[in-house]
């Protein structure tokens, strides 16, 4: 099989004689695919795509060439941009190589040869920005792993406050029309990375409600910045760090800077949700009812965005879909949520109510019933489904 031959190449051209010529000359290498006009063009993006390449004219009626190329970089970056005009002026280049940050600018007539290799050098680097783009991904992806496998294990406590808060967080931000929803999960997941640097008696008294002293309060409030500071200095990650470091703020500093509620910046929206929903999570974990903790939130507006406190109100999680288990600790698996603290017979708090076991907790878990023993059996929740 021709791999090249799976390579989709999109040419845009008003004029059809241009565009069968296209279609002739290159069939036997791409999938070629035609349209007569900018918007066109642009459906085809959307229904056909994805392209690696796609080549434009630059006088078309509508839409012209540089606002076609400029479309398609917001909307498709990694599909590379090319323009073959016979409007060849400096000017004209200029604008495309600005606005629509083209690939090469080809003019007409363009000789076969060159046309050709033209291609396949946009195709080149269209391998490479989707090769570079998925070692980001990969590269990302398994940092954000560690990471919170890591907090799992020596943080226990502040990591089942995680797993229990992300889905209703990923509902909240998908109800609100948040885009960039892979930002909101990984701010969720690594959120509480900073508290690595509390002592684990002061969160106990932070999750059981025990009043904290000015000091504990400053330290508390502090590892946002922390894990902020942590996170920066990873590709990609900084507007998720801006979502952790604000998690704290409260909704009167973004309700005074402007009339217009709904504006809000979508990161500042997303470090609302994180903030309302960790707050909510906490003071159902203390023993409050889901009424008592929205009455009590929905009093607070200077605190918590109200919009972020009407989307908890209709989230309801009951455990109906889930089955209890009664386990050994070799029994237990990756995904299961504890039911009841796991504690070692020493006393040492392993896994508290509410966390999922991940495979470094597993291990933990393990090799704490090898040394010192585990008080068994072990109530856990797993989805009927699962």
């Amino acid at each position: 099989m021709n791999m090249e031959k799976e390579i989709k190449i999109l040419f845009v051209d008003d004029e059809v004689n241009v565009l069968d010529s296209m279609r002739r000359q290159l069939r036997k290498r791409y999938d070629i695919v035609t349209a007569l006009s900018g918007r066109e063009a642009l459906e085809k993006m959307k229904t056909e795509g994805p392209f690696a390449v796609v080549v434009s004219d630059m006088r078309m009626p509508e839409m012209d060439g540089i606002q076609l190329l400029k479309e398609m970089k917001a909307l498709y970056p990694d599909t590379v941009r090319m323009m073959l005009t016979g409007n060849a002026d400096q000017e004209t280049a200029t604008e495309a190589v600005n606005q629509g940050q083209i690939f090469r600018f080809l003019t007409k007539p363009c000789p076969v040869a060159l046309l050709t290799t033209s291609i396949a050098l946009a195709v080149r680097q269209h391998r490479l920005i989707t090769a570079e783009k998925q070692l980001l991904d990969e590269t990302l992806n398994g940092t954000v792993k560690v990471l919170s496998e890591l907090l799992s294990f020596a943080k226990p406590t502040a990591f089942s406050s995680v797993s229990r808060v992300r889905a209703m967080a990923m509902d909240i931000a998908r109800s609100l029309g948040l885009s960039s929803l892979w930002q909101m999960d990984i701010a969720v997941l690594l959120s509480q990375v900073g508290c690595v640097t509390l002592p684990d008696e002061l969160l106990s008294k932070i999750y059981s409600g025990v009043e904290l002293s000015a000091e504990e309060e400053e330290m508390y409030r502090n590892h946002p910045k922390i894990a902020a500071s942590l996170l920066e200095h990873i590709p990609r990650m900084e507007n998720v760090a801006f979502i952790i470091e604000h998690q704290f703020k409260d909704y009167s500093v973004y309700a005074e800077r402007s009339e217009y509620i709904e504006d809000e910046d979508e990161l500042s929206l997303a470090a609302q949700i994180l903030k309302a929903a960790f707050a909510y999570d906490m003071l159902m974990f203390r023993g409050k009812s889901h009424e008592e903790v929205i009455r009590d939130m929905s009093h607070q507006q200077e605190l918590y965005n109200p919009r972020v406190v009407k989307r908890i109100k209709k989230v309801r999680y009951d455990d109906t879909s889930q089955e209890v288990l009664s386990l050994r600790v070799q029994d237990l698996a990756v995904g299961m949520v504890v039911e009841k603290e796991i504690i070692a017979k020493n006393g040492t708090l392993l896994a508290p109510r509410g966390q999922e076991l991940t495979w470094p907790v597993l291990q933990g878990l393990v090799n704490f019933s090898r040394k010192v023993g585990v008080k068994e059996p072990i109530m856990v929740r797993m989805n009927r489904t699962a």
